[in-house]
């Protein structure tokens, strides 16, 4: 039986499912490249405009000094990667970076704090910062680490869109990145973000020494949550001297592209974002990955702390490809 014949026809209609295996997945992973990136970009058409890309902005706004082991991560206080350990911004700086990133088109202000979990006087400082930048007419993003069920309850109330918190890999590849936080801790985490009625942001990182059994199962794991992500980030390993995975093999570029493609096709109606590692991207690449369903990209000239493409290059790369930013 040929490979076409396994995918369920409901790819093509772009209709979301909760129920994927990971024989689908696999077999979507296996399908020719061709093949896939016309599956996936008729599944991006049937649900979003393919000509407008969403443009967010991350800022740290309380970096290092983590005390998580996280292998990827040069915040972590674990690793010598000569990143300080910062107290959490003012509000008026906070809003400062918030003006300057609608100012460059940014439609969405993201905010991340190096916490495992965020104490509840820190939380009551990040609602001040997701009000203030509300009032600007930006949608609001935070990452904070771990959340209670009463700490997503409050977030909600100060009007917070979207929680990033990122299952990063596969439940099976999961342990050999992390020890200091259990994947079922962030499956809760992301429980406690859905029962507040706040939008879920959350993906992974490829590139980390990962199998493709690990892709395989870190997707088939995020399209089989009772609701899909509304927000889906997918990260290219940023390989940084000091961290365990400083020495990793990069992952192919295509492999990468196909990471995107499935991600579509999965979850159909979600935001799929070209998320870290694109400084190390060529604009080739890039655009296959738009054209393999990626929509949301941020921009600005860094991630958190990690190096990311300037706003000029970005603008001049969509221009490049007649794409434009979402309102």
């Amino acid at each position: 039986m040929s490979l076409s014949h396994q995918i369920p026809s409901v790819v093509a209609s772009g209709l979301p499912r909760n129920d994927w295996t990971r024989e689908e997945v696999r077999a979507l992973f296996a399908l020719p490249f061709p093949e896939l990136i016309f599956r996936a970009a008729q599944v991006h058409r049937d649900n979003f405009d393919p000509s407008e890309v969403q443009i967010s902005t991350l800022l740290s706004i309380k970096t290092g000094g983590c005390p998580e082991d996280c292998a990827y991560c040069p915040q972590s206080a674990k690793f010598e990667t000569g990143v300080k350990a910062e107290k959490l911004m003012d509000l008026e700086a906070v809003l400062a970076e918030a003006r300057a990133a609608k100012a460059g088109g940014a439609s969405r202000f993201c905010m991340g704090a190096a916490w495992r979990s965020p104490k509840d006087r820190d939380l009551e400082k990040v609602c001040d910062m997701v009000e203030g930048v509300k009032a600007l007419g930006m949608e609001t993003c935070v990452t904070l680490g771990m959340l209670t069920g009463e700490q997503a309850k409050r977030l909600k109330t100060c009007g917070l869109d979207y929680y990033n918190h990122n299952l990063d890999t596969s439940p099976e590849f999961y342990g050999e990145i992390i020890s200091t936080r259990t994947y079922q801790d962030r499956l809760d985490t992301l429980e406690h973000v859905r029962a507040a009625g706040i939008n879920v942001c959350c993906g992974g990182i490829v590139g980390m020494g990962e199998k493709l059994d690990d892709r395989i199962g870190m997707i088939a794991t995020l399209a089989s949550l009772p609701v899909h992500p509304e927000s889906v980030p997918i990260n290219m390993l940023v390989r940084v001297e000091g961290t365990p995975l400083a020495q990793t093999t990069a992952i192919e570029p295509l492999d990468f592209v196909r990471t995107i493609a499935v991600a579509r096709i999965t979850m159909p109606a979600s935001m799929v974002r070209l998320s870290a590692g694109r400084e190390d991207m060529s604009e080739e690449t890039q655009a296959l990955c738009f054209l393999a369903g990626a929509n949301s990209i941020f921009y600005g000239p860094k991630l958190l702390t990690t190096p990311n493409p300037g706003r000029d290059r970005d603008m001049a790369l969509l221009d490049k490809l007649g794409l434009r930013a979402m309102d």
